[in-house]
């Protein structure tokens, strides 16, 4: 083999193992990258000083349950203290909203009883649901683990009624799911998880639901 040719083959075997070498070190990065993955709720709970990223992350898990109708899961993030409240409408109304503590929001998935959430919007009748149809009605109306906007700390799209969740809750974090409207006329919708502190611990204190109003 003259020289010119032994030089091209060792070229060709550096690029090779170049290549394996590369191929190895991304995997490597891909795995730590899985572990170091923010786990949000399968860690136990949320640290009252987590960042966004480990924020959405927590909330994007409790969007699963709240699809999969898995009220223990649910339960187990609701505020020992506070309990979580359930508002139908941008506007929080300290008055009307229904509070519901954790032992309670265990058993919705077998909770008969039909609730006074608010009001309609428009017509101004009761809302009158069991839980589970109020889940169904005003808080995932809409699969919003798909959202394609999503606010931290602020709210991506307002409507007519008041944004108050601020102002009743002051200190309180929360991420907002939204999906536009398929139309420039049509209907949005918008789902708030807001948090507050409990030792140290980020705990849900807020279920709100924002859409198009009259």
């Amino acid at each position: 083999m003259d020289t010119e040719q032994h030089k091209r083959t060792l070229s060709k075997q550096m690029m090779v193992t170049g290549a394996v070498r590369t191929v190895i070190i991304v995997a490597i990065i891909a795995v730590v990258l899985v572990i170091q993955k923010p786990s949000g709720l399968k860690s136990g709970s949320i640290p009252a000083t987590a960042d966004n990223g480990t924020l959405v992350t927590a909330s994007y898990e409790i969007l699963e349950y709240m699809k999969d109708s898995d009220f223990k899961a649910l339960s187990r993030i609701v505020h020992p203290t506070y309990g979580v409240l359930f508002s139908p409408y941008a506007t929080i109304s300290e008055s009307t909203a229904k509070v519901f503590t954790a032992a309670q929001v265990r058993v919705f998935a077998t909770d008969k009883a039909e609730y006074i959430w608010g009001t309609y919007d428009g017509s101004g009748d009761p809302i009158s649901l069991t839980p589970c149809a109020y889940f169904a009605e005003f808080v995932f109306d809409r699969d919003y683990i798909r959202s394609s906007l999503v606010g931290i700390n602020r709210t991506i799209r307002s409507g007519n009624a008041l944004e108050n969740i601020s102002e009743t809750r002051p200190g309180i974090r929360y991420v907002d799911f939204h999906i536009p409207p398929d139309t420039d006329d049509g209907d949005w919708g918008s789902l708030r998880l807001g948090f507050e502190e409990y030792n140290g611990s980020l705990m849900l204190t807020v279920v709100l639901h924002s859409r198009k109003t009259i």
